[in-house]
């Protein structure tokens, strides 16, 4: 296929830029850099040994995704770009719905004017709110306690619009848990800017020495050792999916959502305990007081990606923290 894949310089989308070059698809990448580097995708096309176009451009530009996808010819698109810390999200809700919401009804428009009516979008497990409890399936209703998470789901409540008023669209909704990881050679992995706000880059950086220490938000939670306990995805495998997701569309199905995730959950010691492991790394830690909004514990049904898409997670926690260390040794200071 020939792909376009919006945000493709970002941490899940360069992955997933790997992966599709690797299979043999055809890529363009559409991102503006706002928290991405031409580096790493520079490093995609290394890993893959094969290129990549690269277009520089913002969602909110119309003008310049209509002419990306008029002049592409392109057979789908992987939807990744999209603003997502959390808490920029509650200091600046106007510039996350301005961002991820109109950018996204920009691009579904853009595809309606080109022909494209192919897409896989980057949702999140966020969706599923305080009220549901694990593990998530695909048919539970969904919420959301942040603006971050609330475009997330007006989002998909427009794609599914989209595909009730037109039978032409195929749309593959993939509701992401928590990825972790790296590529296995080292040359791409997360690269937050400023203090990260996921668990495992920060005890990269700490492991790295960038930072003192680990804070560890909340020991008292009702969970076996007291602390959150979330469902961690290697990136490699988040990657895989969206290459079933890719064949499932040409099935012509309308709209289809899945959670990837591994189905089980790790505590915040368990992770912490696992990197230990992985790296012979001792990593200084202090507990602090819990963190609003977070939920003592969230993690994945995937049975219906396994069954439906084929796909099923293969990496496992040590995996991903083996794989983080190798990306945070080698590049301590990002890209």
């Amino acid at each position: 296929m020939n792909v376009l894949v919006t945000g493709g310089a970002g941490y899940i989308g360069s992955h997933t830029c790997v992966e599709l070059l690797q299979a043999g698809h055809e890529v363009t990448v559409l991102d503006n850099l706002c928290n991405s580097k031409e580096e790493s995708l520079r490093r995609v096309q290394e890993i893959s040994g094969r290129k990549l176009r690269f277009v520089k451009a913002d969602l909110l530009d119309a003008e310049a995704v209509c002419a990306t996808l008029r002049e592409g010819c392109f057979d789908a698109v992987i939807h990744f770009a999209a603003l997502k810390a959390v808490g920029e999200s509650v200091a600046r809700p106007l510039r996350y719905y301005r961002n991820n919401v109109t950018g996204t009804i920009v691009l579904l428009e853009s595809m309606k004017e080109a022909g494209v009516k192919n897409l896989v979008f980057s949702s999140s497990a966020t969706v599923y709110g305080e009220t549901n409890k694990p593990p998530m399936t695909e048919d539970m209703p969904i919420s959301a306690i942040n603006p971050y998470g609330r475009t997330k789901v007006m989002m998909e409540e427009i794609m599914r619009d989209l595909c009730r008023a037109d039978g032409a669209w195929n749309l593959v909704i993939l509701r992401y848990f928590n990825p972790v990881g790296a590529h296995p050679s080292g040359l791409i992995g997360e690269d937050p800017q400023g203090v990260p706000a996921n668990l495992l880059p920060f005890v990269t950086q700490v492991a790295v020495g960038k930072r003192p220490e680990l804070h560890v938000f909340g020991d008292d939670y009702p969970t076996p050792d007291g602390t959150c306990i979330r469902d961690y995805i290697h990136v490699v495998d988040l990657a895989r999916g969206h290459l079933a997701a890719l064949d499932k569309l040409v099935a012509k199905q309308g709209l289809l959502t899945y959670n990837l995730g591994t189905g089980r959950g790790n505590s915040v010691f368990e992770v912490i305990h696992a990197f230990q492991k992985a790296t012979g790394l001792k990593i200084p830690c202090k507990v602090v007081s819990r963190r609003p909004g977070d939920a003592p514990e969230s993690y994945a049904d995937p049975s219906l990606a396994e069954k439906e898409l084929g796909w099923k997670a293969r990496l496992g926690i040590e995996d991903a923290c083996a794989d983080a260390w190798r990306w945070q040794s080698q590049n301590p200071a990002g890209f």
